[in-house]
Parts: C-alpha cells; structure tokens; sequence
C-alpha cells in the first residue's frame, strides 16, 4: 500500500502563546480534507472549539476530552450547545474522568469513575431545554466496562494509546448494532521520521507520562502485554526511569503507536480504518514541536 484512501483525524492542542498558529494549521486541515479535529484538554479546549466552529468550514471537531471534574456539568451543555448550534452541528463533545494526577491536583471529590460520568451526561441532558440541543456526546474509553457504559448512554467512544491487536476483542463485546451506530476513535502518538529508532524513542518518551498510571498498565495486561507491565511496575517501584523506557517492548510499543517513514505511517493509520476506528495523529517530531510535526504529517498526504 503506497497511497491510503484516507486521511486520519488529527490532535491540535491550543498551546499557549501559539494559539493562533493552531487555528490556522487547523483551518489548513479542513482544506486539505482530513477526516477531524481532535481537542485535548491542554490550553482550554472548550475555547478551541468555539474558534473553530467560527474558523473552520466543513470539518468535523470533538473534544478529546473535556475533564468532567472541570466545570458543572449545566454550563458544560450549555457551552457544548452553543457550539453545536454555531457550528452547524459539526461539533461532538468528548468526554472523561481524566488521570488520578489531574484529579489531586484539581483538589475536587470524587465517586466511581462510571457512575460519575453517566450522573454528568444525565444531568447535562436534563438542561437540554434551556441549553438547547446537545452535540454526539463520547466518553472516553480503555477498558470493556467504559465501552459499554460509553454504548449506552453516548454516541461514541474515544480511546487513547489502544493496542490495534485488541481492538477487535473489545468490539466483539459489543452488539454489531451497536458498534455500527457509534463514533470509535483512537488517539494514536505518531512520528514521522525516516529513522524508525528515533522515531520509535519519541514515542516511548510519550507513553512514559501513561505507563505511570495504573489503569493504563491494567489494560495493556488485559491486551496480552503482561510481561512488559510487570517489568515496568518493577522500575516505576525502584525509581528507575530508564528501565521504564527499556522495558517497553517494541512489540507493545509498535502496538500502540505509529513511527517511521511516511508510507508506514500512512499504512498504519489505514490499518485502524480498518478496523472501524478513526485513527487520530497526535503528532510529535524528532526534530520540533507540534508545528512541525503537523507539517509532516500534511507532507506525509500531499
């Protein structure tokens, strides 16, 4: 495969002091015909959306997420209504419970991570005649109870770092019916480097901040990759940062993120099409920041 017939979502993070830039790399990607935006948290996500909806002329957006334990969640569908509404229905909104690091740090209480964003969408749906009509709404997704949870009451499921090897088993637990209507999507780091090694050394450097976490490292194991968590539990409990990084296989790795040259990137995003799953580029470079590597990546399809 030389040339993909598609062309995958991308992330763009509305990095302070660049947020402008941003705008129009975005305003660049509806141009040239790329499948969406995805909006992390970083840099105010809601604020993104609002710009693009106005910017931005036939491309679709989501936020992927909006933290629910950020804002109430009646101002939440407020916001997310008017987008909808001024973006002519091109908006979704995405949304988690986030990181247990991000919780602390916003000081706030907590229950059950399930049993917290289906009260947060209960009661955004229930302002719905003040706020107006809501957008899709997704959940954030990594194990088979959020997927379901994410089948029943949303529209869709965004999944972050998923192994493509078992993807089809998570979507096998759904009902066919289901998985048809639903958005599924997955944020995928990638490199575009002609040095695979350098490429793959970024990402490793990414998926450090997530292997720390603990319901990142359940789920590789319930992906088959028990030997690699067992190795980085093992470091991250001796302090060893770069016996964390050597114990990412290149089999894990190469699972769950996408570096090389242009074609096996775009081989590779096409391989999560073809699984039923937009593939979203979050993009890092070898060699600069998020400019750059959205550059590449438009290079990659051009």
């Amino acid at each position: 495969m030389t040339n993909a017939p598609h062309k995958p979502a991308l992330s763009v993070i509305a990095t302070p002091t660049k947020r402008r830039t941003i705008i129009d790399l975005a305003i660049e990607a509806d141009e040239r015909g790329f499948s969406g935006l995805a909006l992390p948290s970083l840099g105010g996500t809601m604020g993104l959306a609002v710009s693009l909806a106005h910017s931005t002329r036939s491309i679709r957006f989501w936020t992927s997420i909006q933290p629910i334990y950020y804002s109430h969640p009646v101002e939440t569908g407020n916001i997310a209504a008017h987008i909808n509404e001024v973006s002519d229905g091109r908006f979704a909104l995405g949304l988690g419970v986030s990181h247990g690091p991000v919780v602390k740090r916003l000081n706030v209480n907590t229950g059950k991570p399930l049993a917290d964003i289906e009260n947060y969408v209960e009661a955004m749906r229930a302002n719905e005649k003040t706020s107006g009509p809501l957008p899709h709404i997704y959940l954030a997704t990594l194990r088979d109870k959020m997927l379901a949870l994410a089948s029943r009451v949303s529209d869709g499921a965004i999944w972050a770092n998923a192994s493509r090897s078992h993807m089809a088993t998570q979507l096998g637990s759904l009902d066919s019916a289901m998985t048809s209507r639903m958005f599924l999507a997955n944020m995928i780091p990638t490199v575009i480097d002609e040095d695979q090694a350098a490429a793959d050394a970024v990402n490793r450097r990414t998926l450090l901040g997530y292997v720390i976490l603990p319901n990142y490292r359940n789920y590789w194991r319930g992906a088959g990759y028990v030997e690699e968590m067992d190795r980085i539990e093992a470091a991250l409990s001796a302090g060893d940062k770069d016996s964390v990084l050597t114990a990412m296989s290149d089999d894990w790795l190469h699972d769950c993120t996408l570096g090389g040259n242009a074609t096996f990137v775009r081989d590779g995003l096409e391989a999560w099409f073809d699984e039923g799953v937009t593939p979203i580029a979050v993009m890092s470079s070898t060699s600069g920041g998020q400019v750059k590597a959205i550059g590449e990546l438009f290079d990659a399809y051009s």
